[in-house]
């Protein structure tokens, strides 16, 4: 049944693909669930929680890969199907917006957002995290220092506009 007749009236003046918003909650959740299972036909069991350390680092890397993917100006060739440039944002960063109808809007949205992205590299950072620790800590360092740097780099510039 096409998003029309499903949708008509959420958003009469402003069309959202949530169709397509459907069919990317479905993908999330069966990766999640098919990530699981396969753990656990591996005879892994899995981490009740992650230690306070482990999780600081992934929060960092998290916010940093999702920025990296949804915001860098050298990213933009891998969001560019989806979106369309509209100026520049902050330091080496591009603001863009979704373009299209459907499932290519929806992609464009999500690719755009860091918020929304940041679940989707959360999840693979968790997943990575539960199948190969030590791999997913130096992937994750790499990311969390770059996001510290960014940190340190916007203070500085703060600090030298007030001299």
């Amino acid at each position: 049944m096409p998003d029309a007749l499903i949708f008509d009236g959420y958003s009469p003046h402003d069309h959202k693909p949530l169709g397509a918003y459907a069919a990317f909650t479905v993908a999330f959740e069966a990766l999640v669930v098919a990530y699981v299972v396969a753990e656990r036909k591996r005879g892994s069991r899995l981490a009740e929680r992650l230690p306070l350390g482990d999780f600081a680092l992934l929060a960092l890397a998290t916010q940093k890969l999702s920025r990296n993917l949804s915001k860098a100006r050298v990213t933009s060739f891998l969001r560019a199907p989806f979106t369309r440039y509209v100026g520049e944002a902050g330091p080496s960063e591009v603001s863009e917006e979704p373009r299209g109808t459907g499932l290519r809007r929806a992609t464009g949205e999500l690719l755009v957002c860091p918020y929304c992205l940041g679940q989707w590299v959360a999840a693979a950072l968790v997943g990575g995290y539960l199948h190969n620790p030590a791999v997913t800590r130096r992937l994750a360092s790499m990311f969390a220092l770059h996001s510290a740097a960014d940190f340190l780099h916007l203070g500085y510039v703060v600090l030298e506009e007030k001299t």
